[in-house]
């Protein structure tokens, strides 16, 4: 199986999830957005339920959502920034069952993996995006573009639960060019 990269075009990125939007499906639209602005495995993030993301009795939805990681077992908590939330809010009117990302042939279970994985396919596909684009690049894009903006690398490590900085290393994809701009960049003299 071959790596998966990150999106590190923000315009692409922006193409990736526009793409679900101008079809009117929220659900894939919101999939791609909760994907990165989360950095959820794709097994957690189609784990949640409207009650993960929702608070019924206040009527809004929360700040922040826990989940208890299906590989580490860890536990987590994640801001939900103005993006998600806006994700969200887009679908709710629409959905079906518990599950935010609801299979709508399965009565409301969630979708597999697969579904997930031909969703963002078929997106990077329809805009001509280059790479190997699948589920796992939406957490690495949110890492790649953290780093990018100057989150420190140890931050990311924890944010990711990596054992080590080669791991977190890896999962950025930084390329030549990433590099090549940093060398460029740096007026010291």
């Amino acid at each position: 199986m071959a790596a998966t990269e990150p999106i590190r075009d923000k315009k692409q990125l922006h193409q990736l999830a526009s793409y679900w939007l101008k079809k009117g499906n929220f659900r894939n639209y919101a999939l791609i957005v909760l994907g990165v602005c989360t950095a959820l495995r794709i097994s957690d993030l189609l784990r949640l339920t409207w009650n993960d993301v929702y608070d019924r009795k206040r009527g809004e939805f929360r700040s922040h959502v826990t989940v208890i990681e299906h590989k580490t077992g860890k536990r987590k908590t994640i801001a939900l920034n103005r993006h998600a939330v806006r994700a969200l809010r887009m679908y709710f009117p629409h959905r079906q069952g518990i599950n935010i990302f609801a299979n709508n042939r399965k009565g409301g279970a969630s979708i597999s993996r697969v579904q997930a994985w031909r969703i963002i396919h078929a997106a990077a596909e329809a805009i001509g995006a280059a790479g190997r684009i699948a589920c796992h690049s939406l957490r690495k894009t949110f890492g790649y573009h953290a780093w990018r903006a100057g989150v420190l690398p140890v931050m990311l490590m924890d944010i990711y639960n990596h054992s080590s900085f080669e791991i977190t290393r890896r999962y950025l994809g930084i390329s030549q060019d990433d590099r090549d701009k940093i060398y460029l960049a740096m007026a010291l003299f």
